[in-house]
Order: C-alpha cells, then sequence, then structure tokens
C-alpha cells in the first residue's frame, strides 16, 4: 500500500458548483491546468509572495528568513455533485453558503467503529462551554463524558469500520471531513462517491442514539430565514420572544439595566421584552424600522443607579430567547445568546413526556414581594411550617458558597428543599436547577455540610424547639426532597413548555442526577402578582470641584 496522505474534503450544496462556490473577492487566481486531475476536476491555486515571518523582526534576526502560503482548491464532479478537496489553509476562499456544514460528522458517524474512537470537541449550550476530550486507548462514547441530552457534538475523531479501510483508516469531521489516504488521484472519484453514500445514510443514528438530539445551526442560509421569524415575532410582540440578561446577576447589588443605541435610556430593576419596547418607543423607534442589524447594535447594559458600568454591555440580539419553526415544521430552532440550535422534534416530544411526570401544582402563597428575599422570608413569617434558608451555607470551610434551599418544610416524612426563582429565563434557572442537585449531593456526601445544616436549623429564631426537632427529623435518616419553584405570569396549565428549550433539558438532567440519588423531585409555579417597578431616571452625578490651595 502506498503513502498515505492528508484530505480535508468538502461536500457542495446541491446548487454550486466550481463556477460559484468560490467567494467574489478570492485570491486564488484563474484556474490552472494539471496532468493527473481526475476527470473534469478543476483546480486553483494559493501561491503568496514570500515574507519575513513576524518573529525575526521582533528578534532582530539578521539572516535572511521568508515564508510563504502554499495551498489548492481542487473541485471535483461526482454523480450530480460537486466536492471540494482543500490542501493548506484556502477553505476560507470557499462562499459560506456553498458547503453542507453537516458533511463531515455525518460520514464520520456512519464510518467509525463506535468502540475506536479518540477525540471529542463537544459544547455545552446551557453554559457555553467548549471541551476537547481525547483518551490515550480507543474507547467508546461512554468514556467521552458526553450527555446525548444536553451536548452538542462539535467534531469526532476515530478509526473507522473495516470495510473502509482500504480507503481511509481514520476519519475526523465537523463541517469538513478530514482523513489520510493512499488513494492516488485517479481514484478520488471511487472514494467521493463513497463518501457520498455514507453521507445520505441513516444509519448512524442505531449506533449513536439520539446523538444529534441538538445541534448547532450553521449553515448562513437557514440563519437567514431564522432570523427573519425572529424578527416578525419582535415587529409582532410575540408573548413566545423573551429577553434576559446572559450572565448571573446579583440583583443584591444594586444593579440596573439600561438600553443602549439611540440614545441614553431609564434604568430598569428588571428585565423583559417590554422594557426594550419602552425604550424604542420613549427614541420615537417604530418596530418596523428596526432591522437586524439595529437589534444587534442595540446593547442592554448593568449599571448603578448613576448610570456608570456595573457589569457587562450585551447586544439585544444576543440577549432574546426564543423559539421557531420554519417551513416544515419538523425541528424546533431555539435562540439563546446570538446563537441557533436546531432540535429534533421526537426529542421536544420526549422532554415534555418527562418533565410534566414531575410537575405538580405548588401550595406556595402568591408571590408580590419585591425581591425573591423578601418573599421568602415572608413566606416563614406567615406559616412556621417552612424555614428560611436563603443566603445561608452548608459548604464546608473555604469551598464555594453553597445554599441548602430557599425554603425548607416537612412533608410526607421528607425534608423538603424549595429552591425559588423568580424567573423563566434559561441562564438563570440552569443555575437554579444544578443549585438544588449540589446541595443535595454536598449533604449526601459531607458529613460537616450535614452538621451545618442541623446548626442552621437550632438557630433559627423564629421556631420552637418542638419545630425545630420535627425540621431536623428527617435529615437524621438523610430523607430528602427537591422542589423547583419558579415565579412567573405564565399559565401554570402549561407545564414544560413554560420554561426555555435548555432549560427543559437541564431539568430533566438535574431531575434524573437526583432520582439516581433516590431523591423524589419535582417542579412548579408559583404565580407573580408583583407590579413592575416604574423606570428610574439616572441620578446626577455630583460635580468636583477643584480648590487651588
Amino acid at each position: 500500500m502506498g503513502k498515505s496522505r492528508s484530505f480535508s474534503i468538502y461536500l457542495l450544496k446541491e446548487d454550486y458548483t466550481a463556477e460559484n462556490a468560490l467567494k467574489d473577492d478570492h485570491k486564488l487566481g484563474d484556474p490552472v491546468a494539471a496532468n493527473d486531475l481526475p476527470n473534469d476536476a478543476v483546480l486553483y491555486i494559493a501561491d503568496t509572495l514570500p515574507r519575513p515571518p513576524w518573529w525575526r523582526g521582533y528578534f532582530g534576526i539578521q539572516q535572511d528568513l521568508s515564508q510563504a502560503l502554499k495551498g489548492a482548491l481542487v473541485f471535483m464532479p461526482v454523480g450530480d455533485r460537486w466536492f471540494a478537496l482543500s490542501f493548506g489553509h484556502v477553505f476560507h476562499n470557499l462562499h459560506e453558503n456553498s458547503y453542507e456544514y453537516d458533511f463531515g460528522l455525518r460520514v464520520t458517524l456512519n464510518s467509525v467503529d463506535p468502540a475506536l474512537l479518540k477525540s471529542t470537541d463537544i459544547l455545552e449550550p446551557g453554559s457555553a462551554r467548549r471541551r476537547r476530550t481525547q483518551v490515550p486507548v480507543d474507547s467508546d462514547l461512554t468514556y467521552f463524558d458526553f450527555d446525548r441530552d444536553s451536548t452538542i457534538l462539535k467534531s469526532l475523531t476515530g478509526k473507522v469500520k473495516e470495510e473502509h479501510k482500504e480507503l481511509f483508516k481514520h476519519a475526523t469531521g465537523a463541517s469538513n471531513l478530514r482523513i489520510s489516504s493512499p488513494l492516488l488521484s485517479n481514484e478520488l472519484e471511487g472514494l467521493c462517491e463513497k463518501l457520498l453514500e455514507l453521507y445520505d445514510d441513516d444509519a448512524f443514528e442505531t449506533v449513536f442514539p439520539d446523538i444529534q438530539n441538538v445541534s448547532p445551526v450553521k449553515d448562513p442560509l437557514v440563519i437567514e430565514q431564522l432570523n427573519a421569524k425572529l424578527l416578525q415575532a419582535f415587529r409582532d410582540k410575540d408573548d413566545s420572544l423573551n429577553l434576559t440578561v446572559p450572565d448571573l446577576i446579583n440583583y443584591t447589588d444594586n444593579v440596573y439595566a439600561t438600553f443602549a443605541g439611540c440614545g441614553g435610556g431609564d434604568l430598569y430593576e428588571d428585565v423583559f421584552t417590554g422594557r426594550y419596547y419602552s425604550y424604542l418607543e420613549t427614541k420615537k423607534k417604530p418596530l418596523n424600522t428596526i432591522g437586524l442589524e439595529e437589534l444587534k447594535k442595540h446593547c442592554l447594559k448593568l449599571v448603578d443607579e448613576v448610570g456608570t458600568a456595573k457589569g457587562g454591555s450585551f447586544s439585544v440580539y444576543k440577549c432574546f430567547v426564543f423559539d421557531t419553526t420554519l417551513a416544515a415544521g419538523a425541528d424546533t430552532y431555539h435562540l439563546s445568546e446570538g446563537n441557533w440550535y436546531k432540535i429534533a422534534d421526537d426529542f421536544v416530544t420526549k422532554l415534555a413526556d418527562y418533565l410534566d411526570l414531575h410537575y405538580e401544582d405548588l401550595t406556595l402563597p402568591v408571590y408580590s414581594q419585591a425581591t425573591e428575599g423578601k418573599y421568602n422570608k415572608n413566606v416563614e413569617e406567615n406559616d412556621r411550617s417552612y424555614l428560611c434558608l436563603d443566603t445561608t451555607s452548608i459548604a464546608p470551610q473555604g469551598q464555594t458558597r453553597i445554599e441548602p434551599c430557599d425554603l425548607y418544610a416537612v412533608e410526607d416524612d421528607r425534608g423538603q428543599f424549595y429552591h425559588v426563582k423568580v424567573s423563566t429565563l434559561s441562564n438563570q434557572l440552569s443555575h437554579l436547577f444544578n443549585q438544588g442537585t449540589n446541595s443535595v449531593e454536598l449533604l449526601k456526601l459531607e458529613k460537616r455540610s450535614r452538621v451545618k445544616l442541623d446548626e442552621l436549623v437550632d438557630n433559627s429564631d423564629k421556631h420552637t424547639d418542638d419545630q425545630k426537632a420535627a425540621f431536623k427529623a428527617p435529615l437524621a435518616d438523610q430523607k430528602y426532597a427537591v422542589t423547583f419553584a419558579m415565579v412567573t405570569h405564565k399559565d401554570k396549565d402549561r407545564k414544560s413548555a413554560n420554561l426555555p428549550l435548555f432549560s427543559r433539558i437541564s431539568l430533566m438532567r438535574n431531575l434524573k442526577t437526583l432520582q439516581l440519588m433516590s431523591v423524589p423531585a419535582r417542579f412548579g409555579f408559583v404565580k407573580d402578582e408583583s407590579k413592575k417597578a416604574d423606570p428610574k431616571k439616572k441620578k446626577k452625578k455630583k460635580k468636583v470641584h477643584n480648590k487651588s490651595v
């Protein structure tokens, strides 16, 4: 067998060929002739002039050094489709709309041996965390800490099945396919014919079930359609469009939100879509004059009471949370922190079926206070069967503070940990759900944490000794239960549909984790009857006068 050579292969979309797949401003020149090109293939060369590397001048090197970029793009017809083979760093000359963005990953999933994987690149959309995992020994997907319900597979590397080894032995798939192959140039057409078969095959859905429940949308044409749906929902003031700060906020820290982009705005203690509409109205900006560029240019800022920056500044577009479908309606699309994701329709159904079994109507009182903290204290004040543990901690000394819960009660001989959040927005809820799981896990693993929880009960000055003893009884036997209570204006009968998609995924993951710990868990809603605070005018900063001595 001959020497293996590296190939980076793209599959062009059906309407693209060698004639229209390159950007208008590409730097590759005219097609070049070559003796051993496959039939009807078209070759472009990247051949830049030599120039010194940046570090020659940086270190004052006197020796004459120069380097040049060499590369090539080969367009090759196979049946009624075209492939692009990239050599060197020249793929960026391809028009961003010209190629299939799932080609490399699908071919890899269909060609690799599922027990002989080497590396994964994954994304956790809820936290925007990206991670590459490599293992020294060929392994199956379970060794890569890949959660099919909440993790997106962006790239996969592994050894291929026996039947493909004459073509290539390893594959790495993302938008493109990267392989090494000993095939000669006159055999490339046969290789690409096989790759096209692998791309069209759905066999990977059996070998890797649910691996693409959630996948990032990278095709610019699809994103353009989705952004058009977003813009229409914005102009229609669609109730399904939400606005949130894409970061965790400590609202006890005297933080306000304001908008910028068409002049300064008022200060708000809370954030929702209506605030942005009010801002545009005060600036006399009709909604039908606001386009996608304005949504990306306008900013939501975190400030203090005089308008001084006290946190991040975020594009309004990045602050939108929105679910929609396209014409076919087979899949749901979700916008989170400026990125679109496609969610398989059967996965959305699976989420609802699982989560709604854990929904219960809660008996907590309605919410009419200004803050979560005031609400939790008020619940305890009016009903001594609850103990307020908001802002307390059971973390061992030296570790980050972990609240046991916001409200604690004893129900059905179990210690019921209520975690309360005045929000149904994604970033806040993911934190809430993780907190509920982390506190139970800590109590089960750390004796010191259990002692600290007992001490918190003993230190209550609002409960009798008998009430404290009743609170502690289930704790001694580690009989815990968890309730996630979300304060909202939304109709509780919609159950899990009230939550953004990634919040539903996060909730399911945490409910399953609690189930593994033999801890019953549920979620429900508390009716929000609080009044939205009126906007505040920025306080004028005091002028400082310099006195001459």
